[in-house]
C-alpha cells in the first residue's frame, strides 16, 4: 500500500487583520499556513513578509533558498509593478485632463488605497509532521525539485498571476513554499487598461480548481524526483488549508497521546483479566486462614500470603491509575474533537455570510458608479445650462437697455409701439414692460428682484 501524503496550498486574504489573529497563526501545529489575515494589503505589509519570508530577522537565511526572484522579495514586487503596469500607466495619464487624475507612481497607489492588495502570497505545503519529523535534511532538499516546479505549473494554471518571488523553508516542521506574486487584468475599461485585480482572478470556484490542478501536479513531481509512488489524502471539503483554532497547536499531540495510551488499555484489560485470576488466589488465602487460639476473631496469616495480597493490591492500583488516565484522554479528545466540529460549522457558515456581504457590496458598488455616471452627465449639462443662462441673461440686459435708451432719451414712438405689442402678446410680462417705458428703472431680472427681496427679509430678521 503507497503512503499517503497531506497537501494544502492557502492564498492570504485579508478578513482577519488582528495582533491576536497574528498570535494564533504562529502556533499552528504545521506552522505554515495563516489566520485568514496574511494579505499583502501596503507597503508596510510587504516589508513585513519580506523580512519574514527572507528571514531577514533573525539571520537565519542557511535554512531557505530561494528559487524565484531575489534576496528582496520587496523590490521583486517593485520591478513587476513596473514591468506590468508602467506603460499602461502612461497611457492612462495621457487620455487624463485634470492633473489630479494622474496616477505618478502605480506601486504607491495601489499601497496607499484600501481598495485593493498590493500583492498575493500563496503558501504551499505536501506532507504533514508527521510525515517530516524523522527525515534527513538531504531527503528534505529535494523538495527543491518539487517546490520549484509547482512555481511554474501555477503560473500555467494561472496566467494572469505574475510570480515576483519565490521562496522554500527549512526550518520549520515541514519544506513548504511561500510565493508572492500579482493578479492581473487586462483590457479594462474603466482606469488604467492593465490592473491589479485580486477578486477578480481568484474567486471561490477558480481557487478550488486551482487547488485541484496543482494538487494532481504536485504529487506527480514528488513521485518523480523522490522515485515514489506516493498518493496525496483526500481533500477535505471546502478546506484548503489547516484547521485555525487556538487550541489546535496541542490537538496533534493529544492524537499520538491517544494512540500510545490505547496500548497502554490493551495492557491494563489484560492486567484486568489477570487480575480475576489472581482474585480466587485471595479468596483461597483466606479462605484457608485460622482463627487464633486468644481470639476466634483474628485469622493467622503467614508473611507469604501477607506478600502475596500486598503485590494484588499494587497490580489492581496500577491497573485502576493505567484505565483511569486512558478513558480520561479520549474524553477530553472526543470533547475537543466535538469543538472543532462546532467552529468548522461556525465558519463555514460565516463564510457564507461574508460571500452574500461581499455579493450585496458588489451590486452596490456597480450601482454606485452607474449613479456616478449620472451625476457627471448630469454636472456637464448643468455647465452647459448655467453657460447658455449667461448668455440670456446678457441679451437681455442688452435688449432692456436699448428700449430704456430709446424711450427714454431719445423719445422713439416706434419703440413704445414694440414694447406695448410684446407686452400685450405676452412676450414681456408687467415688469419687462415697466422697465422698457422708465429710463430710471434698474434693469434686472424676476430672479434677481426675488433674490433682493430675500436678502431684505433676512436683514430685517436679524434687526429684530
Amino acid at each position: 500500500m503507497s503512503e499517503e501524503l497531506a497537501y494544502s496550498i492557502h492564498l492570504g486574504n485579508d478578513k482577519n487583520k488582528t495582533n491576536k489573529a497574528r498570535e494564533i497563526a504562529k502556533k499552528n501545529s504545521s506552522g505554515t499556513t495563516s489566520f485568514s489575515n496574511n494579505a499583502i494589503q501596503n507597503a508596510q505589509c510587504l516589508s513585513k513578509v519580506n523580512k519574514h519570508n527572507l528571514r531577514d530577522y533573525d539571520n537565519n537565511k542557511e535554512m531557505i533558498e530561494v528559487i524565484y526572484g531575489s534576496n528582496n522579495l520587496y523590490k521583486d514586487v517593485q520591478k513587476l509593478y513596473l514591468q506590468e503596469f508602467e506603460q499602461s500607466r502612461i497611457e492612462y495619464n495621457e487620455k487624463q485632463t485634470r492633473e489630479d487624475r494622474k496616477i505618478e507612481n502605480y506601486f504607491k497607489h495601489i499601497s496607499d488605497s484600501k481598495l485593493w492588495d498590493l500583492a498575493c502570497e500563496f503558501v504551499i505545503e505536501l506532507g504533514d509532521m508527521d510525515f517530516w519529523e524523522n527525515k534527513t535534511q538531504n531527503f528534505r532538499c529535494k523538495m527543491v525539485q518539487v517546490y520549484k516546479e509547482q512555481v511554474r505549473d501555477l503560473m500555467k494554471i494561472v496566467p494572469q498571476f505574475k510570480v515576483a518571488n519565490a521562496v522554500i523553508h527549512f526550518d520549520e516542521v515541514s519544506p513548504h513554499l511561500h510565493l508572492i506574486g500579482l493578479p492581473i487584468s487586462d483590457n479594462n475599461k474603466r482606469g488604467m487598461r492593465k490592473q491589479v485585480a485580486k477578486s477578480k482572478i481568484f474567486t471561490k470556484e477558480s481557487l478550488s480548481k486551482i487547488q485541484d490542478e496543482m494538487r494532481s501536479c504536485c504529487i506527480k513531481s514528488f513521485n518523480k524526483f523522490y522515485e515514489r509512488n506516493s498518493s496525496l489524502k483526500q481533500k477535505q471539503k471546502g478546506r484548503n488549508q489547516d484547521i485555525n483554532v487556538n487550541d489546535m497547536q496541542n490537538y496533534r499531540e493529544l492524537k499520538r497521546q491517544q494512540e500510545q495510551n490505547a496500548k497502554r488499555l490493551a495492557q491494563a484489560n489484560s492486567k484486568s483479566e489477570r487480575l480475576d485470576i489472581n482474585a480466587d488466589k485471595v479468596n483461597s488465602i483466606l479462605a484457608d486462614l485460622k482463627p487464633t487460639k486468644l481470639n476466634k476473631n483474628n485469622m493467622l496469616i503467614s508473611s507469604e500470603n501477607v506478600a502475596e495480597i500486598k503485590k494484588l493490591t499494587e497490580e489492581i492500583k496500577d491497573t485502576t491509575e493505567t484505565v483511569r488516565s486512558v478513558n480520561d484522554l479520549n474524553l477530553a479528545i472526543e470533547d475537543f474533537e466535538h469543538c472543532v466540529y462546532d467552529i468548522e460549522k461556525e465558519n463555514s457558515s460565516l463564510k457564507y455570510t461574508l460571500e452574500q456581504k461581499d455579493k450585496e457590496i458588489n451590486y452596490l458598488e456597480s450601482e454606485i458608479n452607474a449613479k456616478d455616471k449620472i451625476i457627471s452627465k448630469l454636472r456637464a449639462e448643468k455647465e452647459v445650462l448655467k453657460e447658455q443662462l449667461q448668455k440670456f441673461k446678457g441679451f437681455w440686459h442688452s435688449l432692456m437697455k436699448r428700449f430704456q435708451h430709446r424711450l427714454g432719451l431719445d423719445k422713439n414712438e416706434h419703440y413704445k409701439y414694440v414694447a406695448d405689442d410684446l407686452f400685450d402678446a405676452r412676450v414681456f410680462d408687467k415688469n419687462e414692460h415697466q422697465i422698457a417705458n422708465d429710463f430710471g428703472r434698474k434693469i434686472r431680472t424676476q430672479d434677481e428682484i426675488d433674490l433682493s427681496k430675500s436678502r431684505k427679509k433676512n436683514n430685517n430678521d436679524l434687526r429684530f
